[in-house]
């Protein structure tokens, strides 16, 4: 039986909250987790989540703020089975725009409707998250059979996931309805 797949995006981190762009491991892994109300984001998503239960399979980016969203997921959800960390969903790698401002980010999206494989500013290009992400769904599916998997992750690489999902050209991921800090999307092929 095919697995059932949902996102969730992380809950308001301290980078949300300075508006700053946090994209590297050197910085995220280690720093930038929640913040408090990020915390309380999603206790609450969870909290109304009814499709989740304990036997929910839960990856997660290794980002602090990924990971203290999927430790309370596990938490609320009661999961039996260890969280799984994959590099695979860290956040898309913003190059040199590294801790500065957010508005940042549409200049970079500006770019990749107009080519998918630019890597302006040293930015990971949208095809490689492409890449990374299809490589990931592939070993979730010949790892796990009629499962609930949530993956825990960024705002941008889960538009571009979800376009993958949808089968739009990977250029086109802002155009896919962006993910709130918090929320939990259950993402089915067309």
């Amino acid at each position: 039986m095919q697995n059932r797949l949902f996102v969730m995006r992380h809950g308001e981190s301290l980078a949300n909250r300075q508006g700053l762009i946090v994209s590297k491991p050197a910085n995220g892994v280690a720093a930038y987790g929640l913040s408090d109300t990020g915390r309380q984001q999603a206790d609450d998503s969870l909290k109304r989540e009814t499709r989740l239960d304990s036997q929910t399979v839960i990856i997660s980016s290794d980002f602090k703020r990924a990971v203290d969203t999927a430790r309370i997921a596990s938490e609320r959800l009661g999961v039996d089975v260890p969280l799984t960390f994959d590099e695979r969903l860290r956040e898309r790698d913003f190059g040199d725009l590294e801790l500065t401002d957010v508005s940042n980010y549409r200049k970079i999206w500006v770019l990749d409707k107009e080519d998918p494989d630019h890597t302006s500013d040293g930015v990971e290009s949208v095809n490689a998250v492409v890449a990374r992400l299809c490589g990931l769904l592939k070993d979730i599916d010949q790892r796990y059979s009629d499962k609930n998997i949530l993956l825990v992750s960024h705002g941008d690489i889960l538009q571009i996931l979800q376009a993958v999902i949808e089968r739009l050209p990977p250029a086109n991921h802002r155009s896919v309805n962006h993910l709130g800090t918090a929320e939990i999307r259950q993402l089915s092929p067309c």
